[in-house]
């Protein structure tokens, strides 16, 4: 418990007490292994087939919480991600269309909803056809960006259970940030679901919903903050006349090992960069730099911007059904 806020730490590969819990569940991307007890959340299907499906997709078959046989995707139009998917992780693929939407829904026990904002109202009327026609009421997880559980719940069959969930693409190597809201219908088993799921892929934690537009503008969109840094520092190395490679993996490094310090410490971000900050050094010129740049300000704002995009999908959704967004489908 964190500030009243419950949490689950992942440690993606799965730790041994999730080992000890769900069994010796690791398997090589072609094949099966015996399972006790079967997962919650399995057999997963996925409605949509970008790039936060496959991360997870990936993510929970690297964890050793899924196999092949257990993942299920659709996507709407877009065939090469499919064919994409089906060849990296040799998981069951199906094409948009009335069969094979229900060959993936048919006996899922959780649906995660991975389309972009503008295709998921169409997306849900689809699922809501073939749930109803199946008589069949699957957890439903929301990955979509300012889209609420209450917007869930009205293109789905009444009483199905929604989870709205926002992770990160880190979730590929297990090491997502994942906030999670129940909706009306959401039981603890559903919650419970959706963490172990998570979970497997890294960091979990349960906020109000209202929460959930901050947190996707600071942990949803966060990785893409850091890849710039990333990249800002590689190019100045490079420019420096290092080797793009070394000046690259020195920039990757160091902030493997400035993270790695923060997670091992009780200190600060200001404590920690007044230990590494010598009075008249190279690490005050730099930091010089980046306060007369704005930096800090800059990053603030850049969350803030993206949590405020967030809630202005909410909205432009409860109007138009996310419809005038122009991004490519997924």
């Amino acid at each position: 418990m964190l500030g009243g806020v419950a949490f689950t730490l992942g440690v993606g590969p799965v730790g041994a007490a999730e080992r000890e819990r769900y069994g010796s569940m690791g398997r090589e991307a072609t094949g099966a292994v015996p399972r006790t007890p079967l997962p919650a959340f399995l057999p997963v299907a996925f409605v949509g087939a970008g790039s936060m499906a496959r991360a997870l997709v990936g993510g929970l078959l690297a964890a050793g919480f899924a196999g092949p046989a257990d993942v299920r995707v659709t996507n709407r139009s877009d065939r090469e991600r499919l064919r994409s998917m089906a060849e990296t992780f040799k998981v069951r693929t199906y094409r948009g269309g009335a069969r094979g939407r229900a060959a993936t829904l048919r006996g899922a026990r959780a649906v995660v909803l991975a389309t972009k904002p503008q295709d998921a109202p169409v997306a849900l009327d689809q699922c809501r056809e073939v749930l109803e026609t199946l008589g069949e009421r699957p957890l439903v997880i929301s990955v979509v960006a300012g889209l609420s559980t209450r917007a869930v719940e009205d293109r789905l069959p009444p009483g199905t259970p929604v989870v709205r969930a926002m992770p990160n693409t880190s979730c590929q190597v297990g090491r997502s940030a994942t906030a999670l809201a129940g909706g009306r219908w959401a039981a603890e088993s559903d919650l419970e679901a959706a963490r172990l799921l998570f979970g497997s892929v890294g960091f979990v934690v349960e906020v109000p919903e209202e929460q959930m537009d901050a947190v996707t503008g600071l942990s949803g969109s966060g990785p893409a903050y850091i890849y710039l840094m990333l990249e800002a520092m590689t190019e100045a190395g490079a420019s420096l006349g290092l080797p793009p490679d070394l000046a690259y993996r020195l920039a990757l490094e160091t902030l493997r090992g400035a993270v790695s310090t923060a997670l091992l410490t009780s200190e600060s971000p200001a404590e920690l960069k007044r230990r590494v900050t010598s009075p008249g050094g190279t690490t005050m010129a730099g930091l010089a730099v980046l306060e007369e740049s704005g930096f800090k300000r800059a990053v603030i704002e850049a969350v803030r911007r993206a949590s405020e995009r967030s809630a202005q999908l909410a909205a432009h959704g409860r109007t138009s059904g996310y419809r005038a967004e122009g991004d490519r489908p997924a």
